[in-house]
């Protein structure tokens, strides 16, 4: 069974907590071969396991600098996003506007348009009326003149025009 360093130094500890003490003192009787081979073994894996200790912060710090380099793209592509959909907010309003000018614009002429049509008719239909009344009075007046006038006036005037 193989153990790694911590697991080695793990194991000195508990040899030395377990150690018979020498009486009347603070030290301890450890197996001077057993914990030379402990710490040994331990001096062994130190440094496969500070390589491996390395790699894995090597590794987080790719890791980390790869979400950072992510992280700022996607931030980036976001402003840009942001900024295209202003823009476009932006044109879509102006578009919007413009749009409403040249309506309203549109509606004024028409309006403008319709009076002065409806000027010209009105000027048409006066004109016409005064033309008809004329006409209508020239009736009138020939009517009257036949209506007073005897057979032999008519007659007369008939054979006066010969």
């Amino acid at each position: 069974m193989t153990m790694d360093s911590i697991e080695k130094l793990n194991t000195a500890i508990a040899v030395v907590e377990e150690a018979r003490g020498v009486p009347l003192s603070a030290s301890c009787v450890v197996h001077r071969g057993e914990m030379l081979e402990i710490l040994e073994g331990a001096r062994d894996f130190l440094p496969a396991d500070l390589d491996g200790a390395e790699s894995i912060i090597a590794d987080r710090d790719r890791i980390i600098e790869e979400g950072r380099m992510s992280a700022e793209s996607m931030i980036a592509s976001a402003r840009e996003d942001v900024a295209r959909m202003v823009e476009q907010t932006s044109i879509v309003q102006a578009a919007r506007d413009e749009a409403q000018r040249i309506l309203h614009e549109a509606r004024e002429i028409a309006e403008d348009e319709r009076r002065e049509v409806e000027a010209y008719i009105d000027g048409r239909l006066a004109t016409l009326e005064v033309i008809l009344n004329k006409t209508m009075d020239a009736v009138a007046r020939g009517r009257e003149r036949l209506e007073g006038a005897d057979d032999k006036d008519i007659l007369s005037q008939l054979n006066a025009d010969n």
